[in-house]
């Protein structure tokens, strides 16, 4: 046994609120990069002089290692402890960050990107972990801490529109790597205060069942994003879809075979399960599409400056948490499956409106959409949470949690490569942002249909967060 351990709860115990900032620190810079990238990736194609597909390489090389190192990182930050996890996470985002903001072309700052991935998912499960720990003994005031926690990642979004857009257009796309590095600096000398968890050196890590993960899902992204630029027959694009097949049935067999599985399959016993995780994809690839086709087409199409775009923006998240505020009481009235229909019909009805979005149309044609689609989500995700949580054992939630917050993140990279693809496909930006809003429509409905045959009318449940 770790002899630090025994001591470590004590101190922990005097230092909840400055465990809780450091947590902070760790997931607002996590959040911010999503939403400051997006807006910075025009001016990323006329200063790298770079392709569509580069740029959906800029945002997946993040969100793919991010997806994909989720469930291993709980796993390391249990055995190492939390707070090593947590800085080793932070001091690396930090360093990663400062090659982005130094890169020469878009291959270094892909690669850079994918060290930001790789740093993210040390430190949101360690984030977690560090939170539980500080407040052991008090769960009012820990469920008040971890809705600090989630507030904290909707305020970094909202900031990273807004201040990424003024960083743009005044210092350039390097500043919106280089501001994470007093960010990281700041939770690093925080963190460098706070106790260590107790280690868990039994926990093992599936080394064999992550690496194939990752090959699956590189190739699938890979696959669908070189599919415009290269062609169908092209060796490369080939060879990624073969390695994503083999590599998502060699991980179910390794799963199935392991001593202490990353994924234990009997996870998805309870059909609830893998209708949930399917709907939570599906509104993660409507989302983060949009997000990737609106900021090439409010500043390539529409004229607006970074600065614009990004206040644009806001809306997204004022009805994202104001919506997210109300589902906890929808779910209690009503239960899953009202809450998750009406988020997801919302959602699609965002994109059906946007989808008649003619050149020329003023921002107020936008806004309902902008409202609407956020809106739902905030209504559907909790849902998802919920209906995960209850459905499995409870030994199983925290694998649970993390099974779908890397769902997640496969949508969201899934969302970026697919936009590529449309837009590519349908004649450019304008033709090309309808055909996203109609696919995004119709995989939001059919999530909805099978919600609707699915999951049966329930008792209402107490909702577990976002």
């Amino acid at each position: 046994m770790n002899a630090a351990a025994p001591a470590a709860t004590p101190t922990a115990a005097r230092l909840p609120g400055l465990t809780l900032l450091a947590a902070c620190f760790g997931f607002m810079v996590v959040q911010l990069d999503v939403t400051i990238v997006n807006l910075a990736l025009p001016t990323l194609a006329a200063d790298l002089a770079s392709e569509l597909p580069d740029l959906q390489w800029v945002m997946d090389a993040y969100t793919l290692m991010f997806a994909a190192l989720l469930l291993s990182a709980g796993a390391l930050s249990d055995r190492i402890g939390a707070r090593r996890s947590f800085r080793l996470g932070l001091g690396g985002f930090l360093l990663a960050s400062i090659a982005c903001g130094l890169a020469a072309g878009a291959a270094p700052l892909i690669a850079a990107r994918a060290a930001q991935g790789l740093f993210a998912a040390l430190m949101v499960p360690s984030s977690l972990a560090l939170l539980n720990h500080a407040f052991a003994d008090d769960p009012p005031k820990r469920a008040r801490a971890l809705a600090v926690w989630t507030a904290s990642g909707a305020v970094a979004a909202t900031l990273g529109s807004v201040a990424g857009g003024a960083l743009l257009q005044s210092l350039g796309w390097r500043s919106i790597f280089l501001i994470n590095i007093p960010v990281c600096a700041i939770g690093l000398a925080l963190a460098w205060r706070i106790a260590e968890t107790p280690r868990r050196p039994e926990r093992h890590i599936d080394a064999a069942g992550q690496l194939l993960a990752i090959a699956a899902l590189a190739g699938l992204i890979a696959a669908i994003i070189e599919l415009p630029r290269l062609g169908i027959g092209h060796p490369l694009v080939l060879a990624a879809a073969a390695v994503a097949v083999t590599g998502a049935a060699a991980f179910l067999a390794v799963e199935a075979r392991a001593r202490q599985p990353m994924v234990p399959l009997a996870l998805f016993a309870p059909p609830n399960v893998s209708i949930a995780l399917l709907s939570a994809i599906a509104v993660a690839v409507a989302y983060y599409a949009l997000l990737f086709a609106m900021s090439l087409y409010l500043q390539q199409r529409a004229g607006y400056t970074a600065f614009q775009a990004g206040l644009a923006y806001l809306p997204l998240a004022a009805a994202f948490i104001a919506a997210n505020l109300l589902s906890g009481r929808l779910l209690a009235r009503r239960g899953f499956r009202v809450a998750l229909l009406l988020g997801l019909a919302l959602c699609a009805a965002g994109f059906a409106w946007l989808s008649r979005l003619a050149p020329g149309d003023h921002y107020a044609w936008i806004l309902p959409a902008f409202v609407a689609i956020p809106a739902g989500m905030g209504l559907a995700m909790p849902a998802t949470t919920t209906l995960v949580l209850a459905s499995v054992e409870r030994s199983l939630s925290g694998t649970a949690a993390a099974v779908l917050n890397a769902s997640r993140q496969t949508g969201a990279a899934l969302g970026v490569a697919l936009c590529g693809l449309l837009l590519i496909g349908h004649g450019g930006l304008g033709a090309g942002l309808r055909t996203v809003c109609h696919v995004s429509a119709g995989v939001l409905l059919a999530a909805a249909a099978l919600v609707w045959m699915c999951i049966p009318a329930t008792p209402p449940a107490k909702p577990a967060g976002t």
